[in-house]
C-alpha cells in the first residue's frame, strides 16, 4: 500500500511542471509536507470545467486523502480508502465511477514504505525506506477523486462538500518487492494529458496504467517518519539501518 509520501515543492513549481491554468485559493494555505498521511489535505492536479466559462481547464486543487464515495453515510469511510488496487479499480463500487471520469495526479517528491524484519532478526521494528527518483524529479501518483455532500449541512454552507482522493497501487517492481509487495502507480509524463482528460474513458485509462513506472531509488531513513507528528526535511536523511534498528 501507499500510506505516506512527501510533497514539498512550491505551488508555482507544480503549476509550471503540470501546465496548470488555475491554482485554487486553499492550495496556497496548504504547507509543504515531508510526511503526508491519510486524511491530510493533499494537492491534486485535475481537469474540470471552469465555473464561469465552462471551459475545461487544468487546475491544482486540495482534496482529503481517503476517498469518500458519493453514497457513503459519513466521511469516516475515507480513512479505509486511501488506496485503490489497479487490479480491481474499474469494478469496485467506490472507485468505478471516478475511474471513468474523475481522475487526478497527486504530485509527490517520493513515498515511504516499511520493510519487515528478516526472520530471526533481533528487532521487531520495521525499517522505513524513502523511494524517490535518482535525479530528484517529481513523480505523479495516479489517483481518483470524488465529491461527497454532507447531508447535515445546508445548501448555502461552503463546507457542505467534501472533496477526497485515493492513490492507485500496483504490485511492486522486482527491484523493490523485498521492501513491500505493493507500490503507488506512477504515471510517466507522456501519459499525463490522456489520464487527466475527462473525455478519456475507462478503457483508455486502463491502458495508461499498464505502462512501466519511473525507476526509483530506495533510501533507508529514520524511524522518525513512522510518527505522523514528525515532519521536515530531516526525514529524508539516509541512515544506516543496522544502527537505527538496534
Amino acid at each position: 500500500m501507499c500510506g505516506r509520501y512527501a510533497s514539498f515543492r512550491e505551488d508555482q513549481a507544480l503549476a509550471d511542471e503540470f501546465a496548470i491554468a488555475t491554482v485554487a485559493d486553499d492550495v496556497r494555505l496548504l504547507p509543504p509536507s515531508w510526511n503526508v498521511a491519510p486524511t491530510d489535505g493533499v494537492r491534486m492536479v485535475v481537469e474540470r470545467a471552469d465555473k464561469e466559462t465552462g471551459e475545461i481547464t487544468r487546475q491544482l486543487r486540495v482534496a482529503r486523502w481517503g476517498l469518500v464515495p458519493s453514497w457513503a453515510k459519513d466521511p469516516s469511510v475515507g480513512a479505509r480508502m486511501i488506496n485503490a488496487r489497479v487490479e480491481s479499480v474499474a469494478e469496485k463500487s467506490a472507485f468505478s465511477r471516478p475511474f471513468a471520469a474523475r481522475r487526478a495526479l497527486l504530485p509527490a517528491d517520493g513515498y515511504y514504505e516499511w520493510k519487515k524484519p528478516e526472520p530471526g532478526a533481533l528487532t521487531r521494528t520495521k525499517q522505513p525506506f524513502y523511494l524517490h527518483p535518482a535525479d530528484d524529479d517529481l513523480v505523479a501518483l495516479a489517483g481518483l477523486y470524488e465529491f461527497w455532500k454532507d447531508p447535515t449541512k445546508s445548501d448555502d454552507d461552503p463546507d457542505r462538500w467534501v472533496v477526497s482522493a485515493t492513490v492507485i497501487t500496483r504490485p511492486a517492481s522486482e527491484e523493490h518487492a523485498h521492501i513491500h509487495d505493493r507500490q503507488p502507480l506512477m504515471l510517466r509524463r507522456d501519459a499525463w494529458d490522456a489520464w487527466l482528460d475527462p473525455s478519456s474513458g475507462a478503457d483508455e485509462a486502463r491502458r495508461l496504467l499498464e505502462a512501466p513506472s519511473p525507476r526509483l531509488i530506495a533510501t533507508p531513513v529514520s524511524t522518525l517518519v513512522s510518527s505522523v507528528r514528525n515532519n521536515g526535511p530531516q526525514l529524508l536523511e539516509p541512515v544506516d539501518p543496522d544502527e537505527t534498528l538496534l
